[in-house]
């Protein structure tokens, strides 16, 4: 299915169930187990950019951001069945375009997508520091 079939959206209004399944299909490891903990992190986030095939989710990327001097992707999830067709790409670039030049913009990854943030236009950076959370 080409790209241009998918609709993308900035900061809709999603269902729970549609991110947990979105989640739960991509490979990413999110706590799906838990409705309400999900309902915050995309309450709580600023910056959301959905893809939509008709009006079925398959993509999400949340974002933190104060619009001026950074930005923390945290995450970026497509439905396995449209992985590799340039859907987060897309959300990227959606992410991007609305933060500007002056913002920068990071991740964290897991080892699995090491290689696949080059290829979307993110340096990997040697400095950086966390606290991991307990659950």
């Amino acid at each position: 299915m080409p790209l241009e079939n998918i609709t993308f959206k900035l900061n809709e209004s999603l269902r729970i169930e549609d991110i947990i399944q979105v989640f739960d299909s991509s490979g990413i490891v999110r706590p799906t187990d838990d409705e309400s903990r999900i309902a915050a992190m995309f309450k709580n986030s600023n910056l959301i950019v959905s893809a939509w095939d008709d009006d079925r989710l398959i993509g999400v990327a949340r974002a933190l951001t104060d619009f001026s001097y950074c930005c923390y992707l945290s995450d970026l999830a497509v439905n396995k069945d449209y992985q590799n067709r340039g859907v987060g790409k897309k959300m990227v670039e959606i992410i991007k375009n609305k933060l500007g030049e002056k913002v920068m913009f990071l991740l964290l990854s897991v080892p699995s997508a090491m290689e696949y943030y080059p290829k979307i236009g993110f340096e990997k950076v040697p400095n950086g520091f966390i606290i991991k959370r307990k659950k």
